[in-house]
């Protein structure tokens, strides 16, 4: 052989290139003058695991090592040489590698079968030896496990999946449903993981996939009745009368069943998704995590995740490396998620050339050490084998694996495109090219396994099935078991309104004392930071003294008393257990071993866990675990935060697809919690706003609660009515940064002891009845007011805060507005700018509140900063001096002139 062109790699080791690298030594071992003199020199120093190759003085190498030589040839890059293109328009890769001359023919042979048939497996870039071994002896012993499915399971699946899409082809032309036409064989794939589930007497499979397959799976797999799926198509509702919801189209929806072998029961989850690819593989992780916790599942073995990913995204969309990033992680595994690629060979019109940049789209999974297993769609019972060693290799070693099915797609995008604009070949290649259900009926009559009319008798038993279903799918009524995560019989699920009482949340005093003493207390072999010791000294004395309580300390106590009441608190964002503002404190560090202890987890003998966990530098695919964990762990409060509130937007997609319109779209309830925060202080644009604007142009329906308090107190009963209250909503908190540690920013330990509750306005004090000027606020603005008012012994304004934004409290801003009916001027002040904040959503708001109380005010005037395309100003001193011009203005009732109009 002559030597290539290969670069020198010295430079170029990095995990970026272990496909390459992997294949350039295997090509080294076989022949070592076909590579460049350097990169020989360096894969002769390296310490590799195959054997060492022997001196030319020696007389060569032998035929052991020549075999030996070969078999890694093979398990390195066999996989690029594998059958595994059903239409034959990208034909195996051709390697000299893996066809040396002077090769044993029957081992030759032997490997070619393993590794290069229609199944592909990348394995060696493995760390372990152990796993590593695990797979040749899987693939390179000939005896093999029987499959969890028969042929004739396999063949009546495929022609259920198959008369499916014909049928809906035929009844619903030119209606979008994403068929399976082409990629049946994921539903073998599915059933077979089921089985592989019910075996291993596993409790659940949480379910996520995108539009593609998905009601053929909910049909076929899941169980959902083919009369209800037709109902939907001729536009009746997918849910029961009664609820007042806007529903989603049908391939975005979810379903659930419970699946019985004996005794033995599963229950099987396919959770709702938008079209935002890959939105939901983070939620159903975090789902699967919750169901392992609320059930002690310590081994993570009782409940499994399953997400189906399409090839071009599974490639492209950034949430699922986010999501990869959370397998191994202590604070986010579930023991491993068995990942399924529909490989289509295209995305929408892009083809697989323009869609990555690695040798496969799963190459993404390499980083957290997952084997891949590419499998040609074509042959069911290769797919069936596939995923049964995918769930066995979740069962032995608790990690990630991907099955790769590459396949194809009958039709375009969906079914009323039309591919051929794009890929002309591709669609005529398919339009010659025989169903994978006559393909296998077809294998099975040549093998005598079926009679030759047996297909055809399956065939017509199903088309049977799905015409009765479609008479009756007019007559079919929704259960609301299936769609409701509530009874149907509680509508208070459904309201969240200020009207309301709010529920006591208040905690008798020597329960609080009891969690105070807990927060503060630590082993005696621990060694806790010097600085640290005088701080939880300081929050000992405080509560002692029953105040004053800080901000830290007040989430603390809510903390503490949910789990002494038996609610579960897990908190996770990034530096969440020191907190971003060094205020928190809730993991302390030993400063001699390292060790980690948090003092709210050992309150007492019987409490329910709290868990604090540092997350990755990830907002999307974090956010989105949270979410899912939300929902499997209801009894719990869940929370996440951002390091800074205008973190946020880099989970917008969560934000506006699951959070604020999960339950309107997909009956689907959430009670997590955002910790966001939020405040002007001059630290430059990107982290004084949280955007509250954002959130709360999202508020209708009562799908959120939107808060900003004010005091350790307030924040306290916040945190409490997410449990107390049994409607569940998400809520929204604007934290503070600087009043964390403000002296006036302090509550008594009264304030929230017994017969105490969350109050959504709060009057002032200070001055009770009368003023002659009102000015509304919520957040940190109020202690500029109120120290700039202090400072100029202002008389006659009241200072009231709104410590919930939504849902408005129009009742109770009402009544304490009328303590003021002579006031004349109104104003709502705020920190941000006129285009951002609260102001556009507020400002009608309290003027109707005006007008109900036929105050003496009906027009509410702004004072804040000026609209403005940037949250924030990075200059100091011009920060102090709009914050100075607009707190001025607020309490003397001038006018800020504006730089431009009103926009």
């Amino acid at each position: 052989m002559t030597t290539t062109n290969s670069p020198d790699l010295r430079y170029a080791i990095t995990s970026d290139n272990s496909a390459y690298l992997d294949s350039l030594h295997a090509q080294w071992l076989a022949d070592p003058k076909s590579v460049n003199p350097q990169t020989a020199a360096l894969f002769e120093t390296l310490d590799d695991s195959a054997p060492q190759r022997p001196s030319s003085a020696e007389g060569g190498a032998s035929a052991s090592l020549r075999d030996e030589q070969l078999r890694h040839a093979f398990r390195v890059s066999g996989h690029l040489s594998a059958q595994l293109d059903p239409l034959a328009l990208h034909p195996p890769r051709q390697q000299d590698a893996l066809s040396p001359t002077d090769a044993d023919p029957s081992l030759l042979t032997r490997l070619k079968r393993a590794y290069c048939g229609t199944i592909g497996v990348e394995f060696m870039h493995l760390l372990d030896d152990a796993q590593r071994q695990w797979w040749i002896e899987r693939f390179e012993t000939p005896h093999q496990a029987p499959l969890p499915l028969s042929p004739d399971h396999i063949l009546t699946l495929l022609t259920r999946s198959e008369g499916f899409e014909t049928f809906c082809q035929q009844r619903f032309t030119g209606m979008r449903r994403f068929g399976l036409e082409g990629s049946e064989s994921l539903n073998v794939a599915l059933q077979t993981l089921i089985n592989c589930a019910m075996q291993s007497n596993s409790a659940s499979i949480s379910l996520g996939m995108p539009h593609r397959g998905r009601l053929n799976a909910m049909a076929n797999i899941l169980r959902k009745p083919y009369a209800a799926i037709f109902s939907e198509f001729a536009g009746q509702s997918f849910h029961p009368e009664g609820i007042p919801v806007s529903g989603d189209v049908k391939y975005h929806l979810g379903t659930a069943t419970t699946l019985h072998q004996g005794r033995h029961q599963l229950r099987l989850a396919l959770l709702p998704n938008p079209s935002h690819l890959e939105a939901v593989d983070p939620v159903v992780l975090g789902r699967v995590r919750a169901d392992q916790d609320r059930h002690h599942d310590a081994q993570r073995q009782k409940h499994l995740g399953v997400l189906v990913h399409g090839d071009a995204a599974f490639a492209g969309q950034g949430v699922v490396y986010e999501t990869l990033q959370l397998s191994r992680l202590e604070g986010y595994r579930t023991g491993g998620t068995v990942h399924l690629i529909v490989n289509n060979q295209i995305g929408f019109t892009t083809g697989q050339e323009a869609a990555h940049s690695g040798i496969w789209n799963s190459d993404v999974a390499k980083t957290v050490q997952a084997p891949i297993l590419h499998v040609n769609g074509d042959d069911p019972e290769a797919v069936a084998r596939c995923a049964m060693l995918a769930h066995e290799w979740r069962q032995t070693f608790g990690t990630d694996i991907v099955v790769d099915i590459i396949a194809y797609r009958r039709h375009g995008h969906n079914e009323t495109d039309d591919p051929g604009f794009t890929q002309p070949a591709m669609v005529e290649t398919i339009k010659n090219h025989p169903t994978l259900r006559r393909l296998y009926a077809q294998k099975l009559q040549e093998k005598g396994a079926i009679k030759d009319d047996h297909a055809q008798r399956l065939w017509d038993d199903v088309q049977a099935t799905l015409e009765r279903a479609f008479k009756e799918a007019d007559r079919y009524q929704p259960d609301p078991t299936e769609w409701l995560d509530y009874s149907p019989q509680d509508p208070t699920r459904l309201q969240d309104t200020p009207q309301r009482i709010q529920p006591m949340t208040g905690v008798p005093l020597p329960r609080l004392l009891t969690v105070g003493e807990g927060l503060t207390a630590t082993p005696r072999d621990f060694h806790v930071h010097p600085r640290l010791a005088r701080q939880l000294k300081t929050r000992n004395d405080a509560l002692t003294a029953h105040g004053p309580i800080d901000w830290a300390t007040a989430e603390s106590l809510a903390f503490g008393t949910l789990a002494l009441d038996g609610h579960p608190v897990r908190l996770s964002g990034q530096d969440s257990g020191r907190g971003t503002f060094s205020q928190r404190h809730a993991v302390l560090s030993d400063q001699k071993t390292g060790a980690h202890y948090t003092p709210l987890a050992h309150i007492a003998r019987r409490q329910a866990p709290v868990e604090i966990w540092d997350s990755p530098l990830s907002e999307y695919g974090v956010l989105g675990f949270e979410y899912g964990y939300s929902q499997g762990n209801p009894e719990a409060l869940v929370l996440w935060e951002a390091q800074f509130g205008d973190f946020a937007n880099g989970a917008q997609i969560m934000i506006d697809q699951f959070l604020a319109a999960g339950e309107t779209k997909w009956l689907r309830t959430s009670g997590l919690t955002l910790l966001l925060p939020h405040g002007y202080e001059g630290a430059g644009p990107e982290h004084s706003s949280a955007r509250p604007e954002r959130f709360l142009q999202l508020c209708a329906e009562n799908n959120l609660r939107v808060c900003m308090p004010s005091t350790p107190a307030s924040f306290f009963h916040t945190l409490r009515r997410q449990i107390a209250r049994r409607c569940r909503k998400p809520l929204v908190v604007f934290t503070p940064k600087s009043l964390l540690r403000h002296k006036k920013a302090v509550s008594t330990l009264e304030e929230m002891g017994p017969h105490t509750r969350f109050q959504p306005v709060l009057g002032d004090p200070a001055t009770p009845k009368n003023a002659r000027r009102i000015v509304i606020c919520s957040g940190k603005v109020y202690y500029d007011l109120l120290a700039a008012r202090e400072e100029q012994k202002l008389e006659g304004i009241a200072l009231i805060r709104l410590e919930q934004l939504y849902p408005y409290p129009h009742q109770p801003l009402a009544d304490v507005l009328a303590q003021h009916p002579n006031a004349s001027d109104v104003i709502w002040c705020q920190e941000e700018p006129r285009n951002s904040g609260a102001w556009r959503f507020i400002d009608r708001r309290i003027e109707y509140t005006l007008r109900d109380l036929n105050h003496s005010v009906s027009r509410l005037r702004y004072v804040g900063r000026d609209a403005s395309a940037s949250p924030a100003t990075g200059n100091a001193s011009m920060h102090k001096e709009q914050q100075e011009a607009l707190v001025a203005a607020a309490l003397t009732g001038d006018e800020i002139p504006e730089r431009t109009p009103p926009s």
